[in-house]
């Protein structure tokens, strides 16, 4: 629809010349292309009392008034100075006079009539005069109901029937309510429907609906009134409904075709009631396009299409069609729409300066095309006196060299045969001082590289010129990479280190300045930015985003998107995770990741940008649409489609298939490999088999799902094409023969009814025909064949459709039997003590009864040499006692083998062996025992037992004789010397001719000295391995001197680090109360004990506690146990006999015990091997020479009965005492303690 425009008007006034006429015409030309906006006051602008033209902020509106009180006429207005109301009624001036408020309200002596008609408010002030909208205002006594005579209606069931309402007349549109004598409402539905002009319709009666309350209540809002009708009474009589079935019909609308005109933004509404029987539905539709629900709405049970604000583009034809099951009826509607003027541009009321030129743009469409006018504060522009500087053309009005008379509120008003609309814009033409809005000395802190705006915003009427300078009054335009705005901002290009400093904004012809300052950055860069990156499916990937920020800047954001789509972060998914240097790792790679992705560094003053790409490649996906073609008796060809390569091409296609033979279906398999440029293969096949195939790709990531299965293709039977392999005979019976081999896989039967034909005959003999059987598996025996009997046997393939191809035969032979005779000439020849040379003859073929595996050599060991010499002991004699029967069996394999060599002897024994020759039967009878001896060998080493030390200048050495005296034990040799760090010392020689000797004391040792021992067995054959040890001897013992004490209710826990080098000492525990308390003593302690704990004690009581020994005192400490103090004394505690708690190493538990037991004293070992000691003879320096054991060559792994310190050094008493238990409740020790170093057993 064409915009409207206005018709030029003529003038009043006389014209000037032609000449004049043309000048303003160019001048106007001009004026049209330098119109300029109107003017803003910022808020920063200061201003007192800015005066401001009438602004009409609430229209009247037409309405309909029933009583006087109903007038009410209602116009709103601001400006300063406030405006002035006046109200002009049907074109004249209404009742002479102004209005402040702007409100007309009825005056009790004039009639209601006097009221009617069109009014129109006028709102004036200094400045010029705004007007309202045209309302029109009715006036109408109220509604009221004729008097009526009541209706009474009856109808036989299935008729329709119209319940008339027929309202009084308004020019209000009552609602219309039918409700029953219960003021309840009648139900509707798509059978019964009231109208758009109130009537109630049936489209059939029930019996049901017979009732005589039917009432139409008219409700006329603006009047406050709702009118019930007289009610009507319905008798519906009952009848035969399918006699009354009948196709529909319409109430409403009447015809076929009827026609609509509504304006634009009105609500239509079109009706289609229906009657028949059954009840009819209706359908609308739109027949000149599709109807669209967005537009209208189906309302009324679908009696109604509701249009709620119509537009043009709903001018059209529609139809509705009601249906039953008898038949259907339409009916078209014309839709046309008008529309009354609206606006499409409207002007703005603005401010102007002096001087400016203002244009007015008014637009308006409707239809019929609206035409525009002018008013100047209410007065059309036609009647005022003419203005070269003003111009008319169409919607647009033009003031050119505004002055401050021109300060007015025009008027644009468009109007057509439908109504009118109007629009009031003031121009205002001020005045103003100019002032400095931009605050003084801004900071401007920029990147090098960018742009920088420096402000200097100002404003006054006219508008305030302003120039910009730097340092030395230097203008800045100059400088071509600078620019001053029309808003006065100063834009700097491409900004370097260089234009740093303060730059200078004044306003001309006043004294107003500013300083803004400029600061320049570094630029912000990505130094490591993202690249093309290719990951592995379900991998993780990580695109790089290193960047360099300016110092003084704060950390910047990251920001990273894809395909433009900003990345999100999250706690709960793992998916996205941004490192602090920028880098994005992104796990679980899936196809939808790949794309572009952009890295943005953004900080408060610039950013920078990085591209790069993720591609996401996988194995392939799956070949598809697999099909068999050229499908042949013995071959078919298989051909498929390439499926999605997944960004890395395929190198090769993986074909396997799947034989099903008489419906047994077998394992997938892999038939060939080829080249990914092959998508087709001729596959070679088997007769009498049902196969199926599948297809796999592979890339460099790896190899595709397998396809689906291809179609099944079934070969036709053939004769066998090979025969059975691996023809042989088992047998075990002496007199039968075994017929067995390899059975034949079913793909290899060809066809049906498959058996195998087995043919033997003797290889030997008269018998030249071959005998035969037809047999379904392996194996078959030959029955009476007589022992180990030769045969050629032979098996061939047989199905329905022939033979298969004749085999070669093969030897085979009836069942063994045992071997007949031994080997004889049995020699026995020496290599070394513990080996030897056996040689025997073969026995003879015909007594082995089968094939000879080889022979069996039973060795036996019967004792070693001279037990019975030299063994006058029982122990000797139990100890090789178990080795006199040792015997094993040496299997030589091979039927041309008649020598072993048997190893692993032991020295200086009696040997017994026997051979028997073996075949797979079994073994034959063995020879007639043979007997050797082996040489004697040196023995291995003693065990060491354990070292006592009677003295500390002694020391006994106790071993046991070497499990392995491989000969006659001669006695010992025992090596030993002292222990002196970086110095050699002098190795002691001791012969023991005695072999009984178990024992040996050296005696002249130095104490302070530790000593390494040396002892070894002696036979003819000489000496033997060692077995090694180290010791010292033990000091005196004395008791502890350093004792941790922990206190409990009624006991103390003292624990302490024995002496390695000591001897076990008994000791006692002297104890009393502090006040007035007798000596008491404990039983008595042993030194090696390490802990023990002191019982029967009375809670929260001091205590005196000492260790003696010969009355002398070697411990003293006062303590307090825990619990309620008892007396005044109870108070205090010595610091180191408080309970162990938290702070400390270990806690103690209560110990909970009988009445009996708590007297009783526990002796517990202390797990505290930590002291300090001062000693040159420190064990620990020797390595860990305490724990003394020997391995089972006779080295030491024994240990010292007493406790040990790693750390601790013998000889110093005068160390701190060793710290608590962490496990007071270990089992005590045994409370014997040698006074010895004790060795566990070992050695041969």
């Amino acid at each position: 629809m064409p915009p409207a425009q206005c018709q030029p008007a003529a003038t009043r006034g006389q014209l000037g010349a032609p000449s004049r006429q043309l000048l303003f015409s160019v001048f106007l030309l001009l004026l049209l292309g330098q119109t300029q906006g109107g003017m803003h006051i910022p808020k920063d602008y200061v201003i007192n009392d800015l005066k401001e033209p009438p602004v009409i902020t609430s229209q009247p509106e037409s309405y309909t008034a029933f009583y006087l009180d109903d007038v009410l006429l209602k116009c709103e207005a601001k400006g300063n100075p406030a405006p002035k109301f006046r109200w002009v009624k049907d074109g004249k001036l209404f009742e002479e006079g102004s209005y402040s408020s702007g409100v007309i309200t009825a005056n009790e002596s004039k009639d209601l009539k006097y009221y009617q008609g069109t009014y129109r408010c006028f709102a004036s002030n200094d400045l010029g005069t705004a007007m309202s909208d045209v309302m029109e205002l009715i006036t109408e006594p109220p509604p009221i109901l004729p008097k009526e005579r009541r209706v009474r209606k009856t109808v036989n069931e299935g008729d329709d029937v119209v319940l008339h309402c027929n309202p009084p007349n308004s020019s209000v549109v009552p609602y219309i309510h039918w409700m029953d004598k219960k003021l309840l409402h009648i139900k509707q539905n798509e059978r019964v429907t009231i109208g758009l002009d109130g009537n109630l319709y049936f489209a059939n009666v029930l019996v049901t609906d017979t009732r005589d309350d039917y009432t139409c209540n008219a409700q006329y809002v603006p009047a406050r009134t709702i009118l019930p009708k007289e009610p009507i009474s319905l008798h519906v009589n009952p009848s035969n409904m399918v006699a009354k079935i009948r196709r529909p019909r319409l109430h409403r609308p009447e015809g076929t075709h009827s026609h609509y005109l509504a304006l634009r933004g009105q609500t239509l509404t079109l009706e289609c009631i229906p009657h028949g029987l059954p009840t009819p539905t209706v359908t609308w539709e739109r027949k000149d396009g599709p109807l669209s629900l967005d537009r209208a709405s189906v309302l009324n049970y679908d009696r109604w299409l509701r249009f709620e604000e119509i537009l043009e583009s709903d001018d059209g034809e529609y139809s509705c069609t009601a249906n039953n099951s008898h038949g259907f009826i339409s009916h078209t509607y014309m839709v046309e729409v008008k529309a009354a003027p609206y606006w499409t541009k409207k002007p703005q009321s603005q401010l102007y300066a002096a001087g400016e030129t203002v244009r007015l743009d008014c637009q308006a469409e409707g239809i019929p095309t609206p035409q525009i006018t002018w008013k100047i504060n209410g007065v059309p522009i036609l009647d005022t006196d003419e203005e070269w500087r003003r111009q008319v053309t169409g919607g647009t009005l033009i003031l050119s060299s505004v002055s401050y008379s021109d300060t007015a509120v025009y008027q644009c008003e468009a109007s057509n045969i439908y109504g009118s609309s109007l629009i009031n814009t003031y121009i205002h033409i001020i005045e103003l001082p100019p002032q400095m809005l931009t605050e003084n000395q801004e900071v401007y802190r920029v990147t090098e590289g960018s742009s920088a705006s420096l402000n200097c915003s100002t404003f006054g009427s006219p508008r305030p010129m302003i120039s910009w300078e730097t340092e030395g009054d230097e203008p800045v335009l100059s400088n071509p990479k600078m620019s001053q705005m029309t808003n006065g901002t100063l834009l700097i290009t491409n900004v370097s280190r260089e234009d740093a400093g303060p730059y200078f904004c004044s306003v001309k012809n006043s004294s107003l300045s500013i300083t803004a300052l400029l600061d320049v950055l570094n630029r912000t860069q990505i130094i490591s930015p993202p690249r093309h990156l290719q990951v592995l499916r379900g991998q993780s990937g990580v695109m790089q985003c290193q960047y360099e920020v300016d110092l003084q800047l704060k950390d910047p954001t990251i920001v990273w998107r894809k395909n433009g789509q900003k990345i999100t972060t999250s706690a709960q998914d793992d998916k996205y995770t941004v490192f602090e240097n920028g880098s994005l790792k992104i796990t679980d790679v899936q196809h939808k990741d790949t794309g572009r992705y952009s890295c943005e560094v953004i900080t408060e003053l610039d950013m920078d940008i990085a591209i790069g790409s993720l591609t996401v490649v996988d194995k392939p996906d799956v070949p598809h649409s697999l099909q068999l073609s050229e499908k042949k008796s013995r071959s078919v060809t298989l051909s498929w489609t390439p499926g999605n390569e997944n960004n890395s091409p395929v190198l090769d296609y993986v074909i396997e298939m799947r034989e099903d033979v008489h419906s047994e279906a077998s394992g997938w398999k892999v038939v060939e490999q080829i080249s990914a440029e092959i998508n087709r293969i001729e596959i070679p096949l088997l007769p009498f088999c049902t196969y199926h195939f599948r297809v796999a790709a592979i890339n460099e990531i790896g190899m595709s799902d397998f396809s689906m299965p291809s179609e099944s293709y079934a070969t036709p039977p053939a004769k066998p094409d090979a025969y059975p392999k691996n023809v042989m005979s088992e047998s075990t019976d002496p007199d039968s023969m075994v017929i067995t081999w390899e059975e034949m896989k079913r793909k290899h039967f060809n066809g049906p009814d498959f058996r195998y034909k087995v043919f033997w005959r003797q290889s030997a003999g008269q018998q030249l025909n071959w005998e035969h059987v037809y047999v379904s598996h392996p194996p078959f025996i030959v029955n009476n064949t007589g022992t180990f009997t030769a045969f050629e046997i032979k098996v061939q393939a047989v199905n329905r459709l022939g033979e298969g191809p004749s085999p070669t035969s093969e030897i085979g032979h009836s069942g063994e039997d045992f071997p007949e005779k031994p080997p004889t000439r049995i020699n026995v020849s020496q290599i070394n003590g513990t080996a030897v040379n056996v040689t025997w003859n073969a026995v003879s073929r015909e007594s082995v009864r089968g094939h000879l595996q080889g022979y069996k050599i039973y060795l036996r060991r019967l004792h070693p040499q001279g037990i019975h010499d030299h063994r006058g002991k029982r122990e000797l004699a139990l100890r090789d006692m178990e080795r006199e029967e040792e015997s094993r069996v040496i299997v030589v394999y091979g039927d041309r083998k008649e020598q072993a060599v048997l190893s692993g002897l032991e020295f200086y024994s009696d040997y017994q062996l026997s051979i028997a020759a073996f075949n797979k039967k079994g073994d034959g009878p063995q020879s007639e025992p043979y007997s050797f001896k082996t040489p004697e060998g040196v023995p291995g080493p003693p065990s060491i037992w354990k070292l006592e030390s009677p003295s500390k200048t002694e020391l006994t050495l106790y071993w046991r004789p070497p499990r392995k005296i491989n000969g006659v034990l001669k006695g010992y040799i025992l090596n030993y010397q002292e222990f002196i760090e970086n110095s050699p010392s002098t190795l002691e020689y001791m012969r023991i001719d005695d072999p009984k000797k178990t024992h040996f004391t050296l005696s002249n040792l130095n104490p302070q000295r530790h000593y390494f021992f040396d002892l070894r067995a002696l036979t003819n054959a000489g000496d033997g391995d060692p077995a090694r040890v180290n010791g010292s001897t033990l000091l005196d013992g004395e008791p502890p001197s350093s004792v941790n004490a922990t206190v409990g209710e009624t006991f103390v826990n003292l624990s302490w680090v024995p002496s390695h080098r000591r001897r076990n000492i008994g000791f006692t525990v002297h104890y009393r109360k502090t006040v007035g308390g007798q000596w008491e003593e404990s039983e008595q302690v042993n030194s090696t004990q390490a802990f023990y704990q002191l019982q029967g004690l009375q809670p929260g009581t001091q205590y005196v506690l000492e260790i003696r020994l010969s009355n002398e005192t070697f411990w003293m400490q006062e303590l307090q146990t825990n619990g309620p103090v008892k007396d005044k004394e109870d108070g205090r505690v010595d610091s180191e006999a408080r309970p162990i708690k938290d702070e400390t190493i270990g806690e103690y538990r209560s110990l909970e015990s009988s009445d009996n037991d708590e007297k009783r004293s526990i002796s517990q070992p202390s797990l505290c091997v930590e002291s300090k000691r001062a000693s040159d003879d420190s064990l620990a320096e020797y390595g860990d020479s305490v724990d003394i054991q020997f391995n089972e060559d006779g080295s030491f792994i024994g240990q010292y009965s007493g406790r040990r310190d790693h750390h601790g050094q013998a000889g110093d008493h005068d160390s701190s005492g060793a710290t608590s238990p962490t496990n007071p409740n270990m089992p005590p020790p045994s409370m014997s303690f040698p006074s010895s170093v004790t060795g566990i057993l070992g050695g041969n």
